[in-house]
């Protein structure tokens, strides 16, 4: 008997408009059809699952909030500056003034070149004595010493080169002498980077619309709790291994629930996320112990150990390990979800084995370009240290002995094993639950059957 012409406002018809061999062919009862499609793509799982993925989820993240309430540093604790590297006292200047001089006329107290060019410091020092410098007039443009003017000498050999009119950060030494009190430590590129930073939200809003817009706003979360938590917290004492993995994982809660919705699809991603979080995290503790890792390997971490020796170095290594996988983690699992709900979709009919099969063949293709892409970022980063290794002529061995090096093979190495394992994991999770339904009476409403025609309310626009 023809169904009255209201049917097509169901609300459940426009979760099926593209498969129509199913999403309708569940008999002539409106009863028959029940909540198998009337949840959206991203949430095709019965009530009691959600339930269930709830019971793992919430008290996860009551625990994951609650340690970040116990651990909350209130601010970076406060230390005597020692003026060298970053720890500095910074302002902003302006170069107003440049002039031309004889190097040897401004460097008259160096000691004079031996006349060996064969070393940089030898070609340093004739190009100091014989060549021809300049003479940059700054004036400081923040602080108290606003409008105090100083000259910096620019060597002609010198990586930085000064012009008129550039902004720089100039460093205060307040313990020298009025006339070398200040000093050009920098140049001030906040115009580039923001107007780049910029472009980069544009194209996100863009091409994302809201699911950018909300995209960006996981990204500022994320550097909230980053700088507001996870650095403040290390600071003051606590155990770098805890803190990273109370504020990864509020990153990770934060960041994928609204970039993706509150969806079963989400929180299998979430659990696959934190599975592969802990296998890192494991791997990467014993690891980081067995190869005697200290993480204080350059002059920054050095000034850390000696400002702050209570810090657990290498605790401090392993935190950085555990936040840098993180985000291509998210990657991966989300996709891996993805796929695995697209197939189920595609095929209803398709039982969880059949739906890790499917899944994990894209799985594989994505495994190796991600952990290509993860190398490369590393190898990337290490370019110049790779340089040196490479005019030192230094063996493979030795190279990859050294802790700097080896850090990083570990970072490396540690990473790449969570993100493989991420991906069979979070299949099998997805397959599981997004299947799960099929176990109950509705199963048959999950099998195509062939279309009948005649019927109005089987026919699509």
């Amino acid at each position: 008997m023809p169904q009255p012409p209201t049917t097509p406002t169901d609300p459940h018809s426009h979760t099926g408009h593209d498969h129509a061999s199913h999403g309708h062919a569940t008999g002539g009862s409106p009863g028959g059809h029940g909540h198998s499609h009337g949840h959206g793509p991203a949430a095709p799982v019965s009530k009691h699952l959600r339930k269930v993925i709830a019971a793992v989820l919430i008290p996860f993240a009551a625990a994951v909030f609650v340690g970040m309430a116990v651990l909350w540093p209130g601010g970076a604790p406060a230390h005597e500056r020692t003026g060298v590297g970053f720890d500095r006292q910074t302002q902003q200047g302006t170069v107003v003034a440049l002039a031309k001089v004889d190097c040897k006329s401004v460097n008259a107290s160096q000691v004079p070149p031996t006349g060996d060019t064969s070393t940089p410091e030898g070609r340093e020092a004739q190009a100091a004595q014989t060549g021809e410098c300049k003479k940059a007039t700054v004036e400081v443009a923040s602080g108290p010493d606003k409008g105090r003017a100083f000259f910096e000498i620019v060597q002609p050999g010198a990586p930085r080169q000064l012009e008129k009119g550039q902004e720089v950060v100039v460093a205060y030494a307040p313990d020298a002498p009025r006339d070398l009190q200040y000093s050009v430590v920098d140049v001030n590129r906040k115009l580039p980077l923001a107007l780049l930073a910029g472009i980069f939200a544009l194209a996100v809003v863009v091409v994302g619309r809201m699911r950018g817009v909300f995209a960006l706003v996981a990204l500022v979360v994320s550097f909230a709790i980053l700088t507001l938590f996870i650095l403040p917290a290390i600071l003051q004492g606590s155990n770098p291994l805890l803190v990273a993995v109370i504020g990864a994982s509020a990153i990770m809660l934060i960041a994928l629930y609204m970039c993706h919705g509150l969806t079963a699809r989400t929180s299998v991603a979430v659990l696959g996320t934190l599975v592969s979080l802990l296998l890192i995290g494991l791997l990467g503790s014993l690891f980081i112990d067995w190869a005697f890792l200290s993480g204080n390997t350059d002059d920054n971490t050095g000034l850390i150990h000696g400002l702050y020796p209570h810090i657990d170095m290498s605790g401090l290594l392993l935190a950085g390990v555990i936040i840098g996988s993180l985000g291509v983690l998210d990657d991966v699992t989300v996709t891996q979800t993805s796929a695995v709900w697209e197939l189920h979709q595609a095929d209803p009919a398709m039982g969880p084995r059949g739906l890790y099969r499917a899944a994990i063949r894209i799985g594989r293709d994505h495994i190796a370009s991600v952990v290509n892409t993860l190398v490369l970022a590393y190898a990337g980063a290490a370019l110049p240290l790779l340089l040196l290794f490479s005019i030192a002529n230094s063996s493979m061995g030795s190279v990859a002995n050294s802790e700097l090096v080896a850090e990083e093979i570990v970072r490396t190495l540690v990473g790449s094993i969570g993100l493989v394992a991420s991906v069979p994991v979070t299949t099998a999770l997805a397959a599981l639950v997004v299947s799960a339904d099929r176990t109950g009476p509705s199963a048959a409403a999950t099998v195509p059957q062939p279309a009948r025609g005649g019927r109005g309310r089987r026919r699509k626009r």
